[in-house]
């Protein structure tokens, strides 16, 4: 009996030096600041912030009250994948623009509306992509953005 109290303190303490651990890292992620860059697709250009690290990429543009049109943010993922997306915490409709290594888009999501439930459904494109740009919803038609253009950052 003796032995498991023993074990079960040790395993209390080895979680809260984990999750302090985590939190610590999470707060150093969060106080880094943002880059900036410009992307720019079919002589349209957007000077936008660059999501690069894992809270970065979490929040995205959430609580976002505005965004000016030739702004955006760019999410910078480690590898090609399937990135899903959700509109959780974002308060302004936005097209969502998946991006593939060789920089050509791949799949968009035009007006994607903030979700103001508490269970958000996800975006998911039907393509791999290791670059995610958000702008203004409605961009995408007016600037003629479509699938197969090609982004230079």
């Amino acid at each position: 009996m003796q032995v498991v109290k023993i074990f079960l303190i040790i395993v209390f303490v080895l979680a809260i030096i984990l999750i302090a651990v985590f939190m610590l890292i999470n707060n150093f992620q969060a106080k880094q600041p943002l880059k900036n860059s410009k992307v720019c697709i079919n002589n349209n250009c957007f000077n936008v912030e660059l999501a690069e690290n894992n809270y970065q990429l979490s929040r995205g543009l959430m609580f976002c009250e505005s965004l000016a049109e030739n702004k955006g943010m760019l999410f910078i993922f480690n590898k090609e994948a399937i990135h899903p997306f959700w509109m959780k915490n974002t308060l302004i409709a936005l097209d969502i623009i998946w991006i593939n290594a060789e920089n050509k888009i791949v799949f968009i999501s035009e007006d994607a509306q903030p979700c103001k439930t508490l269970l958000c459904p996800q975006i998911a494109p039907n393509q791999k992509a290791r670059y995610v740009l958000e702008i203004n919803a409605g961009l995408t038609s007016k600037l003629g953005i479509k699938i197969g253009d090609i982004i230079i950052k």
